[in-house]
């Protein structure tokens, strides 16, 4: 099995590069479990100071993998819930990692890939690139990306995304909040490289206690997101394998509209 991400260093910076770009660096089981054990191998690591999290070729995450969909349409809700916990403790790991976190958004973000993007501290996106809450249109809802989303683009706004599913681009997503600047694909790398160098100023231990009055202050403590999770797994384990779910994820399996989809 090829690694479903690829860890490179350069002095004090750990990047994490999504790599399963023939599927738009869509999530599955195995990439799930890799980032996660990645994240807490970086935050363990001394030497390195800063994370860069990023998708390899024109994705940086199309969210969750098609085949991967279809193994959990046919499992059941334990199964589901399992599953939501493992993906649950991924966005959990990023969002408290105590180092300052780049997304550095290469391309397009659905459902999860928009998760992974608000659970870093900093986020710098392309031109061009497209982003998605889509989830209900599989009559589905993003529960366990749920806070980190929230916690970036407010209450107010995620009412909207969340029941649209519209797709919105990269000068929406920085007006969310989502998005902390937008630049054109060749000034990508310069953009990071500027906020590395200021990173790099700052004390580590100053950094990691900010971060964490950041959270504290806005109300995310790493302890009670644990219970939260907990309750958004069951949440989508439940919607995973009832008939609208079902109906829902066996449309888009097949390439159909679902029987609620309406042409105004």
């Amino acid at each position: 099995m090829s690694p479903s991400i690829v860890v490179s260093r350069r002095g004090h910076v750990a990047e994490i590069r999504l790599a399963r770009p023939a599927v738009h660096n869509a999530f599955d089981e195995h990439l799930i479990a890799q980032l996660t054990e990645a994240l807490a191998a970086v935050d363990g690591d001394p030497e390195i100071r800063i994370v860069v999290l990023t998708g390899e070729g024109a994705s940086f995450s199309a969210g969750a993998d098609l085949q991967w969909m279809r193994s959990m349409a046919g499992a059941d809700e334990a199964e589901n819930r399992a599953d939501s916990q493992r993906l649950a403790a991924l966005m959990r790991t990023l969002n408290y990692l105590s180092k300052p976190t780049i997304a550095r958004v290469n391309g397009a973000a659905y459902g999860g890939g928009v998760g992974l993007i608000a659970c870093c501290d900093i986020a710098v996106g392309v031109e061009g690139a497209k982003f998605s809450l889509s989830e209900v249109k599989l009559g589905l809802v993003p529960a366990v990306i749920s806070p980190y989303v929230v916690a970036a683009i407010g209450a107010r706004q995620a009412r909207r995304w969340f029941v649209t599913g519209e797709v919105f681009d990269a000068a929406q997503a920085q007006r969310l909040g989502l998005l902390h600047e937008v630049v054109k694909p060749e000034a990508l790398d310069e953009a990071v490289d500027r906020l590395v160098h200021w990173l790099g100023k700052g004390g580590p231990r100053a950094q990691a206690e900010a971060k964490a009055l950041a959270l504290r202050i806005g109300g995310m403590q790493s302890e009670e997101q644990q219970a939260t999770d907990l309750e958004n797994a069951a949440l989508i384990a439940r919607l995973r394998v009832s008939a609208e779910g079902q109906h829902g994820l066996s449309a888009f399996l097949e390439k159909r509209a679902p029987d609620w989809a309406k042409e105004n």
